[in-house]
């Protein structure tokens, strides 16, 4: 079953420490649990036309909630950290830096 390498990638990290990053080309990226670095690196190329070099993946456990008695935990979530080729960006993201 081929899957669309735009439901991979679920959302762009917009923290103080990811967008810093944009600077040397890493850019970091939510994406579906159960992915692995192949297939995060074949749909950033797919996605935004770029080179990938390199793919770390983090698995960001989920917090623990509570409200009155009621307590859960979020959902746990996979953040890529994906390096670019040098002098590569993303322009979708070059406006948020």
């Amino acid at each position: 079953m081929a899957v669309n390498p735009h439901d991979l990638i679920i959302a762009p990290v917009l923290s103080e420490k990811a967008l810093a990053g944009i600077e040397d080309s890493r850019y970091v990226f939510f994406v579906k649990p159960g992915t692995n670095r192949v297939e995060v690196k074949k749909a950033v190329e797919t996605v935004f036309k770029v080179d990938v070099l390199k793919v770390n993946l983090l698995k960001v456990r989920g917090k623990h909630r509570a409200q009155g008695r009621t307590s859960g935990r979020s959902a746990d979530r996979l953040k890529a950290v994906v390096t670019l080729k040098a002098g590569q960006r993303i322009e979708q993201l070059d406006g948020l830096t």
